[in-house]
């Protein structure tokens, strides 16, 4: 077989591939050919119309600098982000351990002085009828000192025994008066 007989061949493979594939595209049977084909095109020209862009010599540098710019910017911003998820689902999880961990503890037997005085108070305060704005709570080495004017008889001894009722309380200092009645001295120790 010569050259021109093999061309020949060759033509006459490529027309009948041809044909068969033109019929095939009439009769519908052809599977994502043209689809296949319009997104090669679609695609090239992006990459092409990409390129011209960053290419251009007159402003190609500067649309790259950008480019390169906005992409470090988009990953910070993604580093960022996760680091924050992360930070916010350790912080759960710890919490929620630490929750488990004391679920069944009534909480310090020995408070600090500042935390007795606010149980004293949330407890205390946490009744309506009391007169919030009448009464004074101080504590110190887990002695609770209670001062004020309650409206009678019945409040000041149901404070009392309330506050002495809470743990982590010492005692319970009573200086409570009623109205009309002068505010009872406490007597300081000379050491």
């Amino acid at each position: 077989m010569n050259l021109f007989e093999r061309l020949l061949s060759r033509g006459e493979e490529a027309t009948h591939e041809t044909t068969r594939r033109a019929r095939l595209a009439v009769r519908g049977e052809e599977s994502g050919g043209f689809l296949r084909r319009l997104l090669i095109v679609a695609g090239s020209a992006v990459a092409g119309a990409a390129a011209a862009m960053l290419l251009d010599p007159a402003r190609g540098r500067t649309r790259r600098a950008r480019l390169a710019d906005q992409a470090a910017a988009t990953v910070r911003r993604g580093v960022r982000t996760a680091e924050r998820t992360a930070r916010r689902v350790q912080s759960e999880v710890s919490g929620r351990i630490t929750a488990m961990q004391h679920a069944g503890d009534e909480g310090d037997p020995f408070p600090d002085d500042v935390t007795l005085a606010d149980r004293v108070q949330t407890e205390l305060f946490r009744d309506p009828s009391v007169p919030k704005g009448q009464l004074n709570v101080n504590v110190e080495r887990g002695i609770v000192v209670l001062r004020g004017e309650v409206p009678d008889e019945t409040m000041r001894g149901e404070l009392v025994s309330r506050v002495e009722a809470m743990p982590g309380v010492w005692a319970v200092r009573n200086l409570l008066h009623l109205p009309g009645e002068a505010a009872p001295q406490q007597v300081v120790a000379a050491s």
